[in-house]
């Protein structure tokens, strides 16, 4: 497997987990609030400022990296509170390493992205990436270092959501078995749509404890991680939470999983977790 590859890869398991919708033409807003509530409000909130999770990452049976999710608080961007989303992988193989970071503002009212940022420490590779949404104009913006040509706007989907958004987006949803939802919000318009059907529900353990899960199967049209023939799982709490506790994906040369290991933040009722894991 080519180092790229891998650092991807395992980038993708925590952070580009695909969000969804019905295949109804409605926007995430109104999704996650449901039929009775009002236009413009998140009801369902299935997680709180102060949530913590952590992974370990193994390719086979070699451990490979450590992960973090974690809701950091809620801050101001352009006049509007927002969710602030950190996501960060590090680890790695013999001669090749990595510590990649994406962090997230998602508006708490409308459930939009505002901004975006990714750190990526790849091996030699490095980039660093901002971007600026601005949902009510229909537009994004990458912003460059100073002294480098500014680049223009670009449009956007209704309801942008970034790739951090996504997967807090999922856990608003009701996750009936057998129901394939489908996403046209990314807010980057080619590369939508991505599909996310609800496969089946399964009891599993990780280092974290023992849970009664949902497990999704999410799909993007691309050759990569979420393809079709990757068959990448994402195991997330059947119960309100909706934490995420376990992520496969079956590649050419091998199986990348991520492994809940502690959490903190969280109601004390999920799962069955064992003594010490849960903060």
């Amino acid at each position: 497997m080519r180092s790229t590859a891998f650092g991807t890869s395992l980038l993708l398991l925590i952070a580009a987990v695909a969000g969804a919708q019905p295949i109804q033409s409605v926007g995430p807003a109104a999704l996650a609030m449901g039929e009775s509530a009002r236009p413009g409000a998140v009801a369902r909130r299935p997680f709180a400022v102060g949530e913590a999770l952590k992974y370990e990452a193994t390719y086979g049976r070699l451990k490979v990296g450590e992960g973090l999710l974690e809701v950091r608080g809620v801050e101001s961007v352009r006049g509007r509170p927002a969710w602030h989303l950190v996501f960060q992988l590090q680890g790695g193989i013999p001669l090749y390493r990595l510590d990649d970071r994406l962090e997230s503002w998602v508006d708490t009212a409308t459930f939009t992205s505002r901004r975006f940022t990714k750190q990526l420490n790849e091996g030699r590779r490095r980039r660093t990436q901002h971007i600026e949404l601005y949902p009510e104009e229909g537009t994004y913006q990458e912003i460059v270092p100073a002294g480098e040509p500014p680049k223009p706007r670009q449009p956007t989907v209704a309801a942008p959501l970034d790739d951090g958004a996504f997967f807090y987006f999922v856990r608003t949803l009701p996750l009936t078995i057998g129901t394939t939802y489908t996403l046209d919000h990314y807010y980057r318009p080619d590369r939508n749509p991505v599909t996310v059907t609800v496969v089946r529900r399964e009891r599993i353990r990780v280092p974290a404890g023992e849970f009664d899960t949902i497990v999704l199967r999410p799909v993007i049209k691309t050759p990569g991680l979420l393809s079709e023939a990757r068959r990448t799982e994402l195991w997330l709490t059947a119960d309100d939470a909706r934490l995420l506790v376990q992520v496969q994906s079956h590649l050419p040369v091998g199986t990348i999983t991520l492994k809940l290991t502690e959490m903190s933040g969280v109601p004390s009722a999920v799962g069955i977790a064992s003594p010490g894991t849960v903060r």
